[in-house]
């Protein structure tokens, strides 16, 4: 692995990041951190409007997956979603290149990286999975140099091992999870959970300090939760809550 890389996700890299920007209505009832996976991307543009007018800033996990107009989501068709996301103040973070998910450890300093594509596995030693986390923000970089990068990675599903966390953090990245209510639950199934029925139970469960997460689309989903995503803001914007991006260390998980 060459030094240029093993910076881009050590030391080096928490020197591009920024403080936090965060949204302070005249009463904050407390902080809310959104973040945003890259997934199928369909509602990509819907969600970013809703952000931008009601200056909600998030922190964006990204990959390279493949995404409703048959490209990836890192593919340079892409870079100027990325530079406005970028210049309306969203911060950035490793999701892995392939969105592969982490299946298990099978020796000291290895982890296996599974395809749920059917794309095949591998085993990944420590410079492996440093090239895995960097790569997406090296294509990040090449679309957007002023990008904000975080130093913290988020594995997909959110499922991690032993061995992927302190590998990851060898490559000085801490991993960042979301909290037990801020799963929004863009990703089930919409018949058995309507946009309706995740509105009411979000804006009714949504705490202080809770790490958020969603998608900006996702393709197994018939009806796109991007359309509640102005009225799920408004309501927490209305409880008081104020939205952060995440800080450097990240968030407790």
């Amino acid at each position: 692995m060459n030094l240029a890389r093993r910076s881009l996700l050590g030391t080096g890299l928490a020197s591009f990041a920024a403080p936090a920007i965060a949204q302070t209505p005249a009463r904050c009832a407390g902080p809310l951190y959104l973040t945003i996976d890259t997934g199928w991307s369909r509602e990509a543009e819907q969600i970013a409007e809703v952000l931008r007018r009601r200056g909600v800033r998030a922190t964006l996990f990204i990959a390279h997956e493949p995404t409703f107009r048959g490209d990836r989501s890192l593919s340079d068709g892409w870079a100027p979603f990325w530079r406005a996301r970028a210049a309306e103040g969203h911060v950035f973070a490793s999701h892995t290149w392939r969105h592969w998910y982490f299946a298990g450890d099978p020796a000291p300093g290895r982890v296996t990286f599974r395809s749920r594509r059917n794309e095949g596995q591998e085993v990944l030693d420590q410079p492996a999975l440093c090239a895995e986390l960097a790569r997406p923000i090296e294509a990040l970089r090449r679309m957007v140099p002023e990008a904000t990068v975080l130093p913290l990675w988020r594995a997909p599903g959110g499922i991690t091992t032993p061995n992927a966390r302190a590998m990851a953090a060898a490559c000085g990245l801490r991993h960042q999870g979301w909290t037990r209510n801020g799963f929004l639950g863009d990703e089930l199934d919409s018949a058995a959970n309507p946009n309706s029925a995740l509105l009411r139970q979000n804006l009714g469960k949504i705490r202080a300090g809770e790490v958020l997460v969603m998608h900006w689309g996702v393709g197994s989903r018939r009806e796109p939760f991007g359309a509640i995503m102005d009225d799920l803001v408004a309501g927490l914007l209305a409880r008081g809550f104020c939205f952060e991006t995440l800080p450097q260390g990240g968030i407790s998980a």
